[in-house]
């Protein structure tokens, strides 16, 4: 059995990518309503500052701070995602279907449904150049891709409220 190692540094910015297990899936968007509704009761239950995010369609991309003393972004991690799963899998706040998934023998013998890969890839943030480097990643992320031209036309990231706020310049 792997033994994952993660960084435990309280208060500190960390970088996430988080996938779908099903990655020609555009379930995130489909159901963008029941992503911000599973992240933000667990925001609201576990504190966290979200600095940058985007959601692509199979998967998403976060820059977070945690509060001083608290390094637990794993468990914030595995509410957004169940509670999203359930939400989906109930058919969720817009009444739509629940998906029909192909869940693997072991995913099943552990009682995972199959929407989210197992596990999540993060980063912690080093200084205020890895911080901007990241942050711009997670904006460029639909350009990257091909969904937008330029990181404002993607409605699902934070580079909106960035530009509010006069940290981003279109």
């Amino acid at each position: 059995m792997p033994n994952y190692r993660r960084m435990h540094r309280p208060g500190g910015t960390f970088f996430f990518t988080v996938n779908l297990a099903d990655r020609g899936s555009r379930l995130l968007i489909e159901r963008i309503d029941d992503l911000r509704t599973a992240y933000a009761s667990v925001a609201a239950e576990h504190p966290l500052c979200t600095e940058a995010i985007v959601v692509m369609p199979d998967h998403l991309h976060a820059v977070w701070t945690l509060p001083n003393g608290d390094s637990d972004f794993s468990v914030r991690w595995k509410k957004i995602k169940t509670r999203f799963s359930k939400a989906v899998l109930k058919g969720g706040a817009d009444g739509g279907l629940a998906p029909t998934l192909r869940v693997s023998a072991s995913k099943r013998a552990k009682g995972e449904v199959g929407i989210w890969q197992r596990r999540f890839w993060e980063h912690t943030i080093r200084d205020e150049a890895d911080f901007a480097a990241h942050v711009a990643y997670c904006h460029f992320n639909p350009v990257k891709h091909g969904f937008a031209e330029r990181p404002e036309d993607w409605p699902y990231s934070s580079v909106h409220r960035a530009m509010r706020e006069g940290r981003w310049a279109a």
